[in-house]
């Protein structure tokens, strides 16, 4: 097993869940367990952001801070209303309107929480959609951040490993939520976190974090074997008392209605594995490659589907390994993957 470069005392760590899924609640007991906690700073403010770094510094004793790098490229309008067309049947069933005019679409303040981690430094800082440039990279790790990058080929490796990378997060393709995919337009093809594992190490020799399809004990061995200096889980983590996913979220992954897992477009214009569900079924195939501007247009149906109890239309994030999700503490998910270490 190589060094564990999170510094923490187990190898393995939660990954950042945004939107809701992961709270300092979280952060707190996954520490509390000897792990790592990621938190997330994805579609927060800097002012929220700052608040869960000081709660993280309270409670958690390894921790660090995921960024979303902002998306390249865009949408354009056309494509924008025809999806946004296509969509008019889930906002009848809610009763809500179509937008009439496409949304602003921001960089999720980067600029901003860069300066925040600049002045505020924390342990890790990575970096999921992309790379940031080497400046920026060098002004973290001068800061005092070990800095981390998710990717999701040997390319991607390399490159984050030309920006002056300390580590990178391996994200295999059966991971759960968006894909760290620096190009969300290609398809995402099979590719087992141990072999991708292996074959970033092999081609850059960093320290590297695997994360997806981790269901158990036997899985975070394996990933360990393969060279993973830690363990990233999040799937298992969704059902746990300190998640703050919706009722609606935790009940499907235990639904046995819900079958399987698919990679879709549909709920964000981006690459995320989820539960196959209603939405998924009618929208994948027609769904534009568009994010952030898809994410902000279906935001409004999700959120109506969820205070409504209707698991089919909302994104129900998982990984494959969704079924061994449980309910009961986040620590006590930690401590049973931690059973073989």
């Amino acid at each position: 097993m190589a060094p564990n470069v999170l510094g923490s005392e187990l190898p393995l760590a939660a990954a950042p869940m945004a939107g809701g899924p992961s709270t300092p609640q979280l952060t707190a007991a996954v520490s509390a367990a000897g792990a790592f906690a990621f938190v997330p700073a994805g579609y927060q403010s800097t002012q929220a952001l700052a608040a869960d770094i000081a709660a993280a510094r309270a409670s958690a004793a390894s921790f660090g801070v995921n960024l979303f790098v902002p998306s390249a490229g865009g949408i354009s309008e056309a494509e924008f209303w025809r999806y946004a067309g296509e969509l008019r049947p889930e906002a009848d069933r809610y009763g809500l309107p179509l937008p009439t005019e496409m949304p602003a679409v921001g960089d999720d303040g980067w600029a901003d929480k860069l300066d925040l981690l600049l002045a505020d430094p924390v342990p890790v800082v990575s970096m999921t959609f992309g790379l940031s440039s080497a400046d920026e990279v060098a002004a973290l790790r001068k800061a005092g951040s070990q800095v981390l990058v998710t990717v999701t080929t040997v390319d991607e490796a390399r490159a984050a490993a030309d920006v002056g990378a300390d580590g990178l997060v391996a994200q295999g393709s059966a991971g759960g939520a968006h894909s760290g995919t620096h190009d969300p337009a290609r398809a995402i093809t099979a590719m087992p976190t141990s072999q991708l594992t292996r074959d970033v190490i092999a081609a850059t020799g960093l320290p590297t974090v695997a994360a997806g399809g981790v269901d158990g004990p036997r899985a975070v061995t394996e990933l360990l074997a393969a060279g993973a200096c830690a363990v990233a889980v999040g799937t298992l983590l969704l059902r746990t008392d300190e998640s703050g996913a919706s009722q609606t979220h935790k009940d499907a992954l235990a639904d046995p209605r819900f079958t399987e897992t698919v990679v879709t477009r549909a709920f964000t214009g981006r690459p995320a594995r989820a539960l196959r569900n209603r939405f998924v079924d009618r929208f994948d195939p027609i769904a534009p490659t568009g994010y952030p501007a898809i994410n902000a247009l279906t935001r409004g149906l999700r959120q109506a589907a969820a205070a409504a109890g209707d698991p089919h239309g909302v994104h129900l994030w998982a990984g494959t390994g969704y079924r061994a999700a449980t309910t009961g503490s986040a620590r006590g998910v930690i401590e049973r993957l931690a059973q073989p270490l």
